[in-house]
């Protein structure tokens, strides 16, 4: 099932390690640094009553906190570690280049602490479906009898997998672009890119440059680089990719799938890559009906976890097992409830355009709730490609003025209703205003395209207050 490459252990004792961060990957390898024998500096640009709460704790175990100068390089600093989110414009990271000191994210500092029966790691990344994929994954590898956990950017940290007392055969990495950006020697067994749009180029500065991180991913892969067919950008990262001598470049399709590629015929998943004599041979793996929702992107989710499992030695059963068990996350095109033959769907996990565009096209006729902030986001391709689906829009948030002027553009039938507040009770208005729009057949869907941070401490809560205000109106019968 692969060779694990393990990288040579470094020794700690007395290295001045600068942590750059605190927070939820910054206190633990803090903590972890600190155990290893490390001096360790923790700095954090906030200053206020929670950072001076989490500093209290680690000065009390001996770790050195500085708030308020996230810029300045701690004098004699060997090492950083960063937190994903910051940036790598940052002054810090400017000094640290001048003075030749190496800069390393937590999931570089987890690779470099791999112990010498580590598990392999297949890792997916992609601007949208990270999370759902590599959960899929985990569920197909555990239906095949593996130990194995989703980690990573999932939430759950690679430094505890890598370092705590359970012991697996294989984990389903989830990597964000961030977290690649700073992983310079990470080497996974195989990988998967899902898809490219443009995202988060405020912190990467350009398209080419988050997709040169994304493509970070496959770097080394031993086994399989699994792309999307249909997303010409993800093969060209497999082709530009310094691989292990016979890796294979796997894709999967929503169409019928060629020798090397996973894709759907009449319903069924099946695998012409990982078969004896693929150019005639296929593999079912699964029905459609098996993937819950069988939104098309999600359907493809599923192809791309199979890729990575199949490159790793699981039959076919356990691919459909896995599929069978699996159940998304919340606020990720999920159910509602039907109240008066309309349909209520919370994908408020949709934060971005590529995002809402796949959730768009999974339902019709919709009535489609959208807005927030739009992150330097346009919305007139994605308009476009939705406007024959849309019974009406019902717009919320900071910057729906840029949808509502894109709907005007591109589908100025489409009746449209401006709510002008931006308090967390529009959500109540809104869900009100799309049952008015609907009709029976028609589904209300939640994709806001947009993060959620103007109206929503995230979009969960934004999520839980679509959800809520459908419950609201299923109990009155309002709709």
């Amino acid at each position: 099932m692969g060779i694990v490459e393990v990288t040579e252990q470094l020794d700690w004792n007395g290295r001045n390690v600068t942590v750059a961060g605190l927070g939820v990957s910054g206190i633990p390898a803090a903590r972890v640094l600190h155990g290893l024998g490390a001096r360790v500096t923790v700095v954090n640009d906030g200053d206020d009553e929670r950072s001076r709460e989490q500093a209290a704790e680690l000065e009390a175990e001996g770790i050195t906190v500085r708030l308020g100068d996230g810029a300045t390089l701690p004098a004699g600093t060997e090492l950083i570690v960063t937190t994903p989110g910051w940036r790598p414009d940052k002054p810090l990271f400017t000094a640290a280049a001048e003075a030749g000191v190496e800069v390393w994210g937590d999931v570089e500092l987890a690779w470099r602490l791999r112990g010498a029966d580590a598990a392999p790691w297949l890792a997916v990344t992609g601007t949208n479906g990270k999370t759902t994929t590599v959960r899929m994954l985990a569920s197909i590898l555990e239906a095949a009898g593996l130990r194995t956990a989703a980690v990573g950017n999932i939430g759950v940290s690679l430094l505890d997998a890598v370092l705590g007392e359970e012991r697996y055969d294989v984990l389903a990495v989830e990597l964000s672009s961030y977290q690649l950006h700073w992983a310079p020697s990470v080497r996974v067994h195989s990988a998967a890119v899902l898809n490219l749009a443009p995202d988060h180029l405020d912190w990467h500065g350009s398209m080419e440059a988050y997709a040169a991180d994304k493509g970070r991913i496959y770097a080394g892969n031993q086994v399989a680089c699994v792309y999307n067919v249909a997303d010409r950008a993800t093969e060209d990262l497999v082709r530009e990719a310094d691989v292990e001598e016979g890796c294979r470049a796997i894709g999967f399709t929503l169409g019928t799938p060629g020798p090397s590629e996973l894709g759907v015929v009449e319903g069924i998943l099946v695998d012409r890559a990982f078969v004896e004599n693929r150019q005639k041979n296929a593999q079912e793996l699964a029905e459609v009906a098996d993937v819950q929702p069988p939104a098309p992107h999600n359907i493809a989710n599923a192809l791309a976890a199979a890729a990575l499992a199949r490159a790793f030695g699981v039959d076919a059963k356990a691919v459909r097992d896995g599929l069978k068990a699996f159940r998304p996350d919340p606020h990720r095109i999920e159910l509602v409830e039907e109240v008066q033959g309309v349909t209520y769907v919370d994908d408020s996990k949709a934060t971005n355009t590529h995002a809402a565009q796949a959730s768009l096209a999974a339902y019709d006729p919709i009535v489609w709730i959208a807005g927030g902030l739009a992150k330097g986001a346009t919305f007139d391709e994605l308009v476009q490609k939705s406007a024959k689906r849309l019974r009406g829009a019902v717009l919320i948030g900071a910057d729906r003025a840029l949808v509502r002027e894109a709907l005007a553009r591109h589908a100025p039938e489409v009746p449209v209703v401006d709510l002008d507040r931006t308090d967390t009770g529009a959500m109540s208005e809104a869900v009100r205003e799309a049952a008015r729009l609907a009709r029976p057949g028609d589904t209300v869907l939640l994709a806001p395209a947009c993060a959620s941070m103007d109206m929503y401490t995230n979009y969960n809560k934004r999520g839980e207050a679509f959800a809520d205000a459908v419950r609201a109106l299923a109990a009155t019968g309002d709709a």
